[in-house]
């Protein structure tokens, strides 16, 4: 059976720890869709156009590329339960693991129908720094249903808010750099750019 991770995320922007994961994802599943969100936990996001151009530059940047990593901005919404389903009309006999960063077990029994999309996807949590994994937690989504494992990956300890905050040009990837001040996307991009367009690939 085919076996798809899910990954979508309001990332804003997207840093070089969500391409650390996409790689992980990349390597350990058939196929992974992406895709960027509107998380109703949140506001002030910056337009999902946006979001999404970003996630399309993080993926196009992988280096040797993914093809098995495809960017389908038609699986996006709110709520995760419409996702999965989209996601089963494309493909009607896959496996489906959603992938959650370790921020979000704590909220999860909060989403629209858990229960009900609990019984249609694995889940996989992604370690985050900062975000430590309780044993509570995952026994409260296991008793709702779920089949819950936990990547081995250590991810980059860097953040989107963090960039907002500091616009430190290490967090994101230099396409991403790039785009943020073209778009003038956030009010750190009015800081002068450091050779965006001529730095070398960082490694």
């Amino acid at each position: 059976m085919l076996s798809i991770a899910l990954f979508g995320t309001s990332a804003d922007p997207p840093t070089a720890g969500h391409q650390a994961i996409l790689v992980w994802l990349a390597d350990h599943f058939d196929q992974v869709a992406v895709w960027a969100s509107d998380n109703p936990f949140k506001q002030h996001q910056t337009p999902l156009e946006h979001r999404a151009a970003m996630l399309q530059l993080l993926i196009d940047d992988i280096d040797p590329p993914r093809h098995n990593l495809h960017l389908l901005p038609e699986l996006s919404h709110p709520r995760a339960l419409i996702t999965v389903e989209r996601a089963r009309q494309r493909w009607p006999q896959a496996e489906f693991t959603l992938t959650i960063g370790s921020d979000l077990v704590a909220q999860l029994p909060r989403w629209h129908r858990v229960q009900e999309l609990l019984q249609q996807v694995k889940l996989l949590v992604v370690p985050r720094s900062g975000y430590a994994i309780a044993e509570a937690d995952l026994a409260s989504l296991r008793q709702m249903g779920a089949r819950v494992t936990i990547a081995d990956l250590e991810v980059p300890a860097v953040s989107s808010t963090a960039y907002r905050e500091e616009a430190d040009p290490e967090i994101v990837t230099p396409p991403i750099e790039a785009y943020i001040h073209r778009e003038h996307l956030y009010e750190c991009q009015d800081a002068p750019p450091e050779n965006l367009l001529t730095q070398p690939r960082r490694s």
